[in-house]
């Protein structure tokens, strides 16, 4: 379940930032998820609250979601990835190594399996609120 590690990054990079700026206490943490990474919500806001240390105990996760945008290398097509569009085997696959994206989606426009991510691809701090 790498909506565990995933907590465990969050976690860690979110340690770093809050002894740098010397926060005594974190009131809040916005993190964003791509809508690529597919993670199981529930899951990391229980994977979250598990892990969490003493300066997050009272800290607040919200977690909003990213709409993941591909767009074609060949004929410049940009469209909303959807994973509702999926077979399951393939949604689990590409729920584990976003990456292989490639190997199962084309454009819609012209077919080519050349494109890339420009938004929506994985997992990052949005904002981290707190006391001195």
């Amino acid at each position: 379940m790498h909506e565990w590690a995933l907590a465990e990054a969050v976690l860690a990079s979110a340690s770093e930032v809050v002894e740098k700026e010397n926060l005594k206490e974190v009131a809040e943490v916005r993190i964003k998820v791509g809508e690529l990474q597919q993670i199981d919500r529930e899951l990391f806001e229980f994977a979250l609250e598990q892990l969490k240390t003493a300066k997050f105990k009272k800290a607040k996760f919200t977690i909003e979601a990213a709409r993941s945008i591909l767009q074609c290398r060949s004929c410049s097509n940009k469209w909303f990835f959807g994973k509702e569009k999926l077979d399951p085997n393939t949604a689990e696959a590409i729920h584990f190594v976003p990456e292989i994206v490639h190997s199962y989606i084309k454009c819609p426009n012209c077919g080519s399996p050349d494109f890339e991510v420009v938004e929506g691809r994985g997992v990052w701090l949005e904002s981290i609120r707190g006391a001195k």
